[in-house]
């Protein structure tokens, strides 16, 4: 069925519950997307619980093969099982997903779409579109212009990913912990293998038959697909630690042209999606507690490589939920409908 423009759309979030799905709803209604009628569906455990959409009160409905009946978008996240069982059921009900799991994203036909990075990976008539994953889409926001002008040959990566990251139990986990811990308790941990409490767990996912996890491939991979060059190396190291929200990224970028920290500070400047923290006389840079609950991507201490002439170094911060999630989504179906 052909995606047909109209003055406002049905919108199913599935996973309407979880931490992502919940900003979701927010963002929605902060940005005033277009919604006709919104659907909030998740499963048996989750329904019939109440959310709120522009101070109307929704009751969440079981998800089920014929939940997207009418429907115009469905913004998936509730993980790749669900979303490889249930988005073939939007699509063959003429309804765009937009998935926030890993399910489709290294999939060759579907798109992988950061839209400050790559809008025109969005074909005329979409079916399933990718959200990359959190960590991946505020580095390539970054990444993007540096490459267009400077063209990037490799990246070394170490993030600090904040717990929000795991969902709605983490976050729970983390307070709990930290609670304990500061009683002088024991801890118990479910979420996590080790206390994540005070403590920074070089574990993100399972561990691959290479070393790395599956975290860390995940922005090998779709770095690539979303730049659209398979020849950037990428050297990642994903870190759990113990914030609530927004990740943190260590950057080194070398390139083929020659580059600057301070040409490189004014190009992002002007490039959308970042703002630039970096005056550290002043102690300003990004931080995870003043990127919570904003749209951009910060960018700050940038330097130059002291071991390399085309090199340079810089920190990004930017919220997970947000736009490492439900932003990203809700800027998906806008450039669709806007077109």
């Amino acid at each position: 069925m052909a995606f047909s423009k109209k003055e406002k759309y049905n919108v199913a979030v599935v996973g309407a519950t979880g931490a992502v799905g919940r900003r979701m709803i927010t963002t929605l209604a902060e940005r005033d997307f277009p919604v006709d009628r919104l659907v909030l569906l998740a499963s048996a455990r989750s329904a019939g619980q109440v959310l709120t959409f522009k101070g109307k009160s929704i009751a969440v409905e079981l998800l089920t093969e014929s939940s997207f009946a009418g429907q115009d978008f469905a913004l998936f996240s509730a993980g790749a099982s669900v979303s490889l069982k249930y988005a073939p059921f939007s699509v063959d009900a003429g309804c765009i997903v937009i998935d926030n799991s890993s399910a489709f994203r290294m999939e060759k036909d579907i798109p992988l779409v950061v839209p400050e990075v790559n809008p025109d990976a969005i074909p005329d008539q979409p079916e399933i579109i990718a959200n990359p994953n959190c960590s991946t889409i505020q580095m390539v926001v970054a990444l993007h212009p540096i490459h267009a002008k400077y063209r990037i040959k490799r990246v070394v990566v170490s993030t600090y990913q904040s717990v929000s990251g795991s969902g709605q139990k983490a976050i729970a986990e983390l307070t709990t912990q930290s609670m304990a811990v500061l009683d002088g308790k024991d801890t118990s941990s479910e979420v996590y293998p080790h206390q994540i409490a005070f403590n920074c767990l070089p574990h993100i996912d399972v561990f691959l038959d290479n070393g790395y996890t599956k975290e860390e491939m995940k922005m090998v991979n779709e770095t690539r697909k979303i730049l659209g060059d398979d020849s950037i190396q990428v050297s990642p190291t994903t870190v759990r630690v113990p914030v609530f929200y927004s990740h943190s990224e260590s950057v080194n970028v070398e390139t083929e042209a020659p580059i600057s920290a301070e040409a490189v500070k004014k190009l992002l400047r002007h490039s959308p999606g970042i703002r630039v923290v970096d005056d550290p006389e002043r102690s300003e840079y990004p931080l995870a507690i003043d990127a919570e609950g904003k749209d951009e991507v910060f960018v700050g201490r940038l330097r130059n490589d002291l071991s390399r002439k085309k090199a340079i170094n810089f920190w990004i911060v930017s919220d997970n939920l947000r736009k490492g999630a439900a932003l990203n989504a809700v800027q998906i179906a806008e450039l669709i409908v806007g077109r």
